[in-house]
């Protein structure tokens, strides 16, 4: 064998699918010259033992490798094909997966060019990924990398904003524009992606004769620190960078945040939200976060795409909103299909926010997103009424009068409303816009 750690990082490039075990094998095979007869059935054995991982660690293949019978066996017989022992040394090299070669990802090979890219030491760059959970067991708030807010959400639910400070953003914002935003998304994603938005995504469930809207619940908490290092592993850097990398954009929240927090009686939701968030997870709130999501949701978006293919529907997701639609062949089975899609959640870790799912058929309003999209798209006439009176009363009172919640930026806050009118629905954008641009501001 040419080099000794290759056989490694070919099982590494294990592919969920099919087709994963016929390219380990075809890949060792050519590799060592010969297709030899205990090749596929390592092959089988491995794609057995790490299921649906993308891209294992590099101790637990070897460590798998080294407790293989059937491997041992055909080390002793043919001795000079490869050398065990050498598998132990992680190469320090870029090892992307196939699909990762052609993103043009910046070559990363050890914890020092990383401190040097991001224009840090060592000691902050181990600061900042926080791989020891620092922040999660200190109480001085001076010292954390995230200030946090809690927001309260509909039937007793809580969301958690984590925004990052300055230096952590700066990295992070490094980051998402010259690795994350390099890799594309899934067709089906349109929240957070280039060129597409809302507008995007509800477009192909219009004039529809059903359509299905299902919620994933906790949505970034769900994603794991290792997972988001698991995706650096998989655009091939090395596992000693791909860990910091993903803690840099991982965050595990103090326990002290959750202490002036009642769960309205409800004490079991409070203890799976601390544990949720205790572990180090993607922080809303942070800029990589939204492109690690999708990252991560690839598979999902492949298997709910491909199911809703097969029952004549469209799919689309805006970060966690689920979005089917068809016509009558898909009404007939649309409860089915939602069982359907609940199960696949499931299995690549999400849960489904049961309260949330709805069914609707033409008779109804279908709304996707705070959009109308029964024959048109369209914003909720409610949110149009209410957002006409503000700005009216606003040009006729004064805008103090109407800012009611204290917003420190209240213009900006009702020009970026107008401009979301704007771009659904235009005529009527144009209409609000007359009567913002008609109000007089204090200097």
């Amino acid at each position: 064998m040419q080099d000794p750690s290759l056989l490694h990082a070919l099982a590494q490039s294990l592919l969920n699918g099919e087709s994963a075990v016929e390219l380990i094998v075809d890949r060792c095979s050519r590799t060592l010259g010969r297709r030899w007869r205990w090749i596929r059935p390592l092959a089988l054995r491995y794609a057995k033992h790490f299921g649906s991982q993308t891209r294992p660690r590099h101790r637990e293949v070897v460590k798998f490798l080294e407790n293989d019978r059937g491997l041992r066996r055909a080390h002793t017989k043919y001795p000079e094909q490869f050398s065990l022992d050498e598998w132990w040394e992680e190469p320090h090299r870029m090892q992307p997966i196939e699909a990762a070669k052609s993103w043009d990802v910046p070559a990363i090979e050890s914890v020092g060019d990383l401190a040097k890219w991001l224009g840090l030491s060592p000691n902050e760059l181990r600061w900042f990924a926080d791989l020891k959970a620092l922040e999660y067991k200190g109480n001085n708030s001076r010292l954390r990398n995230y200030s946090y807010r809690i927001l309260a959400k509909r039937f007793g639910r809580m969301r958690l904003i984590e925004a990052p400070k300055a230096r952590l953003k700066d990295r992070q914002q490094q980051i998402l524009a010259w690795i994350l935003a390099k890799i594309p998304a899934h067709p089906a994603a349109h929240g957070f992606v280039k060129k597409r938005s809302i507008r995007t995504s509800v477009a192909p469930h219009v004039g529809r004769r059903v359509v299905l809207r299902m919620d994933l619940r906790d949505f970034f908490p769900t994603f794991s620190g290792a997972r988001i290092q698991t995706v650096f592993r998989m655009l091939g850097y090395p596992e000693s960078v791909a860990d910091l990398l993903g803690g840099i954009c991982a965050n595990a929240t103090p326990r002290n945040v959750w202490e002036d927090v009642s769960a309205d009686g409800d004490p079991i939701y409070l203890s799976e939200i601390r544990r949720l968030y205790a572990r180090p997870h993607l922080p809303q709130g942070a800029p990589t976060s939204p492109a690690l999501a999708n990252i991560c949701c690839y598979r999902l978006d492949c298997r709910l795409a491909a199911l809703a293919k097969f029952a004549g529907a469209n799919y689309t997701r805006y970060a966690d909103d689920l979005a089917f639609s068809g016509d009558v062949e898909f009404e007939k089975r649309v409860e089915r299909f939602a069982a359907h899609v609940a199960s696949i959640a499931h299995e690549e870790g999400f849960a489904v926010h049961h309260r949330k799912t709805r069914i609707m058929r033409q008779g109804v309003r279908q709304r996707l997103a705070g959009l109308v999209t029964n024959r048109r798209i369209n914003v909720l006439r409610c949110d149009f009424d209410r957002l006409k009176a503000t700005l009216t009363n606003c040009d006729r009172f004064g805008p103090e009068s109407q800012n009611r919640e204290g917003r420190s930026h209240f213009r900006s806050y009702l020009q970026g409303r107008v401009s979301f009118v704007e771009m659904v629905n235009p005529a009527k954008g144009r209409r609000l816009r007359a009567i913002f641009e008609r109000i007089v501001w204090a200097e």
